[in-house]
């Protein structure tokens, strides 16, 4: 099952939770509502299981847009350096890795979906793609195991983690370069079932004006999002809704010789299998 929400879909009504046939974004057609968003992800398969059933049509009517499927108060944590490769690559190469998943957050303002403009800030030379896998949680977890963690995983989506690299680099904080406008395109939610286990390895890919710049698997992660999950939950309380964005592999454009970052007009494109393809253009900083 795919999933994306809708905003405008009902007068009077918030954001809804639809089932769409299409992954790949910007998201058109026909869209089967399911629930509201909080009635929603208050029980994510028994929602699915009794939908709305209404259709309503994405796309084409400017009233009726489609927004990511998360919570206002949703927690999008984030692994970094989650492929070797990515880390023998950048500035960490000569550093120790800890053990544990280095965990940096974004605020769910920071979402979009595929097809929306990401601005370049006025102070950056360019953005940086990160192209990864967000794993949505769907119940709440609380010093569970890995097992439980991966069975609690409602689906996953195609994620682009766009970087402000000077704003990530004035640090050793990522927060305020991991968090800029429009920032955060996430696709629609494929349900586990139809996404396969990470684990055994789903291919990753990156473009850039129809150019290759990541190819990697989901198999070569450090750090397992099961694992990863039942790690959080030994210290906070996850809840249904909260997404784990797990990582890029290497091929970023700030480790290249001559750097090569994103710029007005630029159209950047992540593609993972049974996920689809999300589709960002690049706007210059006036665009914010």
């Amino acid at each position: 099952m795919r999933l994306i929400g809708i905003a405008g879909s009902r007068p009077g009504k918030d954001v809804w939770v639809a089932r769409t046939e299409t992954v790949d974004t910007p998201t058109t057609g026909t869209a089967t509502l399911i629930a509201e968003l909080r009635d929603f992800w208050a029980d994510p398969r028994a929602a699915t299981a009794n939908p709305d059933g209404r259709e309503v049509t994405v796309g084409t009517d400017p009233r009726v847009v489609v927004v990511p499927p998360a919570l206002p108060d949703a927690r999008v944590l984030c692994i970094g350096l989650n492929y070797q490769d990515h880390v023998d690559e950048g500035s960490f190469r000569n550093q120790e890795l800890p053990k544990h998943p280095t965990i940096f957050g974004r605020w769910t303002r920071s979402l979009t979906v595929g097809g929306v403009s990401a601005p370049v800030p006025a102070n950056e030379r360019g953005l940086d793609w990160e192209g990864e896998v967000a794993a949505w949680v769907g119940r709440d977890l609380c010093a569970v195991t890995a097992d439980e963690a991966r069975e609690a995983i409602l689906g996953y989506s195609t994620f682009n983690d766009l970087t402000a690299r000077i704003a990530q680099k004035l640090t050793s904080q990522f927060t305020v370069g991991k968090n800029a406008d429009r920032s955060g395109p996430i696709g629609p939610l494929v349900t586990a079932d139809e996404a396969g286990d990470l684990r055994a390895g789903l291919r990753l890919r990156t473009l850039v004006n129809g150019q290759v710049v990541q190819d990697s698997n989901t198999s070569l992660q450090i750090h397992e999002a099961g694992a990863t999950l039942a790690h959080l939950s030994q210290t906070l309380t996850l809840r249904a809704g909260d997404i784990l964005c797990t990582g890029t592999p290497s091929g970023v454009g700030y480790a290249r010789d001559p750097e090569w970052l994103l710029h007005d007009g630029d159209v950047v494109e992540v593609t993972i299998d049974n996920l689809g393809t999300l589709r960002t253009p690049i706007v210059g900083s006036a665009g914010r």
